[in-house]
């Protein structure tokens, strides 16, 4: 009899989400707990996987339909094709033969590496083996943009023009007429690719545009001299990371800075509810990570009463998950502030844009030695521009640049950071 294949529950509150990708198609040999199907979801990608070995005997929704949670996807005829599900592939007699890596073996990347969903969408449709292709993400992960590059690469070459035929003397050849010779674009013919917009994209930009339509945003600029700290990570990292098993890194100053800040200024860890502002004394900072499916905030819940060690393996943590697609929505939702570092990519200034419902969002950026009059003479500084964008309906320009300059001092004296953080 066929085993139903319905989605399964998505999570608290979500109740819907979209077909992203089948990796097998009708008729094809399933193994045990093979994937079968992802779901996008606003935040998270959902896996689902085949209950037995089979046959995947029919397919109810297609790539792109909208799916509710117990819904059918399609049926499972378990037993049928077990064997060879579970059996290598021969190899192919002849080159006419050989056909386009599946989807199934698209998923898998060189031995110890991850792989993204996003690169695995486009290792199944371009027909390359990610165990054949280097990851350049973190430890190895095979990244969307490894994926594009190796199946640009083994596309075939364009044939060679054929050598011009040899004519007799008395035969000349004759004039090409200008009307009959066909019209070539300038710098050759331009290519499109068109894609689906997955749904998380399609989240953040309704929840980027409502941002800037709901909030009365306003950004506000510093500047801070990392040297203090950048000397505290030199002469503490060894034993650091010798007690802790983690590097003493950047974000777990900024996250005690701002939680010191947020104490001393307590609107800015609040929101708006109606005519009602609520007022927040706990503090879960968000910290934005970039992935392939685009950025996401995975949550770092009561950060006030984490110690240094602790804030940088949970930032770690969350931000390797991320990029493996594995959050939770649990870990994706109720932040009360959020910061955002662009500076790992080396932007140098930016307007960070608000997580509503917060009323504030700090941006780091890249850190650059510059020149400073530090008491009356020039000195060489690692000096890094701050930004903080906040909702001026809730938010008074001069409490968000004494924030700002109290984050600044925190860093720039760093031993405070162990009294109001």
């Amino acid at each position: 009899m066929p085993v139903e294949i319905r989605v399964p529950p998505l999570g608290e509150s979500v109740v819907e989400a979209t077909v992203g990708r089948w990796t097998k198609k009708e008729g094809d040999a399933v193994a045990k707990d093979e994937v079968l199907v992802e779901l996008e979801t606003d935040k998270i990608t959902v896996e689902v996987a085949a209950q037995s070995a089979g046959v995947l005997s029919s397919i109810a929704k297609k790539e792109g339909d909208t799916v509710g949670v117990n819904e059918l996807l399609g049926a499972l005829e378990p037993g049928a094709g077990a064997a060879s599900a579970e059996a290598p592939a021969a190899a192919p007699a002849s080159a006419a033969e050989a056909k386009p890596v599946d989807a199934a073996s698209a998923q898998a990347p060189a031995a110890g590496a991850q792989t993204s969903p996003a690169a695995r969408r486009i290792a199944a449709d371009e027909g390359v083996d990610l165990a054949q292709v280097a990851g350049t993400g973190p430890k190895g992960r095979v990244t969307k943009d490894d994926a594009v590059k190796a199946a640009e690469s083994a596309k075939p070459a364009p044939a060679a023009a054929p050598a011009p035929s040899s004519m007799p003397v008395s035969t000349p050849a004759p004039a090409a007429s200008p009307a009959s010779a066909p019209a070539k674009p300038a710098g050759g013919a331009r290519a499109e690719t068109r894609e689906r917009m997955s749904r998380r994209r399609q989240t953040i930009a309704k929840r980027l545009v409502e941002s800037q339509h709901t909030t009365a945003s306003l950004t506000t600029f510093n500047e801070v001299d990392l040297g203090a700290v950048m000397e505290l990570r030199k002469r503490r990292q060894d034993a650091f990371v010798k007690k802790h098993g983690v590097k003493l890194g950047f974000m777990s100053f900024f996250t005690k800075a701002a939680i010191g800040a947020l104490k001393q200024f307590p609107r800015v860890n609040g929101e708006i509810q109606g005519d009602e502002i609520v007022l927040k004394h706990y503090y879960d900072i968000g910290i934005a990570v970039g992935a392939d499916e685009g950025l996401v905030v995975p949550v770092v819940r009561d950060a006030d009463r984490l110690g240094f060690a602790e804030i940088e393996k949970r930032i770690a943590e969350l931000g390797t998950r991320a990029r493996e697609g594995k959050l939770t929505l649990e870990e994706l939702q109720g932040g009360t502030f959020t910061i955002t570092n662009g500076g790992t990519f080396g932007s140098m200034l930016s307007t960070p844009i608000l997580n509503p419902p917060q009323v504030g969002i700090l941006g780091m950026h890249n850190i650059v030695e510059r020149p400073v009059a530090v008491n009356g003479e020039v000195v060489i500084r690692p000096v890094m521009f701050l930004a903080l964008t906040y909702d001026h309906r809730m938010v008074d320009g001069s409490e968000a640049v004494r924030f700002l300059v109290t984050i600044k001092q925190m860093l720039e004296d760093p031993e405070t950071l162990l009294l109001e953080g």
